[in-house]
């Protein structure tokens, strides 16, 4: 049995080497996914450590560079050095997919619950009208870029105007609502074919929950690729023991 299971170790070794690096990109991407997510939206989400489990991921990717290329080293040849290291970066980089996972996934809840609080906090203050309140602006860049309009839909913004105590002309929405392919839109509620039908709220919170779900599934699948590795490497070190020592009897030098 443990004529094949060295070399399989080292060929496993090898394989999880490539892999680890592909790895690497992907939590780049969901790391960078979360920071810039957060950059967008930032007036909609109230915690500022939302980029943690961000910056965690992508640290963990630049770790993982050169712990691939030791699974590499390691493959072609034992050096107790590199596989003590291997090791000590295996066990840095569980505890750094391990906290980005459990962020990303505490996150994912808290934030979808505190999101329709802060969002009718920030549309509420938008009467439709492009005022120069940072919330305003806010809301007119999350309705262009999300095609949405209103924290439900379109039939918020009536219910904001009644609840203003001066009411002149047409209810209308702001210009984000409108559809591009209506150059004429001026957000006329009575002309709803023009707006987006979808809420905000719906929209930002599931792309909320796509960011975090993919970090936290990268996380859990990388460190589960990690600790293959780790098992391999512990073969191929059972494999080559320590040179046992032994204390010398002075008489010998005498």
């Amino acid at each position: 049995m443990e004529a094949w299971v060295r070399p399989l170790a080292r060929v496993l070794l090898a394989l999880l080497g490539l892999i680890l690096w592909g790895a690497a990109a992907a939590l780049v991407f969901g790391g960078a996914f979360v920071i810039l997510t957060y950059k967008n939206y930032k007036s909609f989400f109230w915690d500022c450590f939302l980029v943690v489990p961000g910056w965690l991921a992508i640290a963990s990717a630049f770790l993982l560079l050169p712990t691939g290329a030791l699974a590499l080293c390691i493959s072609t040849r034992n050096s107790r050095y590199q596989q003590g290291t291997f090791m000590y970066l295996l066990v840095v980089l569980l505890c750094l997919e391990a906290s980005s996972a459990v962020l990303a996934h505490v996150y994912s809840d808290r934030m979808s619950s505190e999101l329709n609080r802060t969002m009718g906090h920030l549309f509420h203050q938008d009467n439709g009208t492009y005022s120069h309140h940072p919330g305003s602006r806010a809301v007119d860049i999350l309705q262009r870029q999300l095609q949405c309009c209103g924290v439900h839909n379109y039939t918020d913004w009536a219910e904001a105007a009644a609840s203003q105590p001066v009411r002149t002309g047409n209810i209308c929405a702001p210009e984000s609502c409108c559809k591009e392919t209506y150059s004429d839109c001026t957000g006329d509620l009575r002309q709803s074919e023009q707006l987006f039908q979808e809420g905000c709220l719906r929209k930002l919170g599931y792309r909320l929950q796509f960011v975090m779900g993919y970090l936290f599934w990268c996380c859990v699948v990388v460190g589960c690729l990690e600790m293959l590795a780790a098992v391999s490497n512990g073969i191929l070190m059972k494999q080559r023991p320590f040179q046992d020592f032994r204390i010398l009897d002075s008489a010998t030098f005498s």
